[in-house]
């Protein structure tokens, strides 16, 4: 299914080919992904828990993002909303737009089963252009703090490892 397209950008759902391109890519940028990751959302995908959606750019696939009818875990979990998990654009394709427009097809799809999505952000600075670009699509804290492997933190709680289990959580009323 085809949910943006321009010309030059096409937002569609995921095939079983992208997840060997989006394998390699990841991989020529010093990241270590699994294709089995991706064969496992695709595999949800086609059980009917999530859409995946791939950004295609001038017939490359540039980027990808999950959304999950709710959250099964985190301080979402139980408020029967959607949430967008795992949003990337590769970048060799960055600062030209695929990301805003990838979010806005996954907002499109969340508020078909709620008016609230949510999201997680690792803290890393890697993740500071998606952080950034959250807040601009308005997206706030929820106010439960930092969480870490799935788990919330307390108050002068020692964490040794910034990584990516290192999570703000997010949302934003799309009505």
């Amino acid at each position: 299914m085809v949910y943006y397209e321009d010309g030059k950008l096409m937002i569609r759902t995921m095939e079983k080919t992208d997840a060997q391109t989006f394998t390699d890519e990841l991989t020529a940028q010093g990241w270590h992904p699994e294709i089995a990751g991706f064969m496992a959302r695709l595999n949800e995908q086609s059980e009917g828990k999530c859409v995946a959606l791939t950004a295609v750019y001038e017939g490359c696939p540039a980027g990808y993002v999950y959304v999950y009818r709710q959250a099964s875990d985190g301080p979402f979990k139980g408020k029967n909303w959607p949430v967008i998990v795992d949003f990337n654009v590769l970048k060799k394709f960055q600062r030209r737009g695929i990301g805003s427009r990838l979010m806005d097809a996954a907002e499109r799809i969340a508020g078909r089963y709620a008016d609230t999505v949510c999201l997680g952000v690792g803290l890393c600075d890697s993740y500071g252009e998606a952080q950034r670009m959250y807040v601009r699509r308005g997206y706030i804290p929820d106010g439960s703090g930092v969480w870490y492997q799935g788990r919330q933190c307390v108050q002068y709680e020692t964490v040794c490892t910034v990584d990516d289990d290192l999570i703000l959580f997010l949302s934003k009323k799309l009505r």
